[in-house]
């Protein structure tokens, strides 16, 4: 038999290491916060995603892949969630999952071109990409008047 599984792994030989102990598994799983009614703004922002963003909604049909009225534009108590939905479009609102799920916020900027208000990456300064070359062009503008002001 492979004495070695991978460089520095000797599992079969000298009793490697195989990652955290079953107690120390369970300290690590989040806790989930205590289930809690929805206020309006919740509801409000859930609904919004879920009829802009949410792949499979159809406002005809509801859920595509259950076949039945999407059960996430119903929703009135926090719990359980819709796996797309927490997979893929919850994250697209930061702020409203980390109210969800009981993880810290994300520190939020404002933007100075539109005043949305969005996560800071970095040195990024806009929340898009047109806000960015929108303050660019404002200041080329003013940068140019006041060097024709100066002939």
């Amino acid at each position: 038999m492979c004495r070695y599984l991978l460089p520095g792994i000797t599992a079969f030989t000298e009793g490697g290491d195989f990652g955290p102990s079953w107690p120390e598994v369970k300290t690590m799983e989040r806790v989930k916060p205590e289930p809690r009614e929805l206020t309006r703004n919740e509801r409000a922002a859930i609904r919004k995603l879920v009829t802009d963003m949410c792949a499979n909604y159809d406002p005809e049909y509801g859920c595509l892949l259950l076949d039945c009225p999407c059960y996430m534009l119903n929703m009135w108590w926090t719990g359980a969630y819709c796996k797309y939905f927490q997979n893929a479009v919850l994250p697209l609102d930061p702020k409203l999952e980390a109210t969800l799920t009981g993880r810290v916020a994300p520190e939020m900027d404002t933007c100075a071109i539109c005043g949305k208000s969005f996560v800071r990456d970095g040195k990024r300064a806009y929340c898009s990409p047109a806000c960015a070359d929108a303050a660019r062009r404002k200041r080329q503008r003013e940068y140019m008047r006041i060097m024709r002001a100066d002939c």
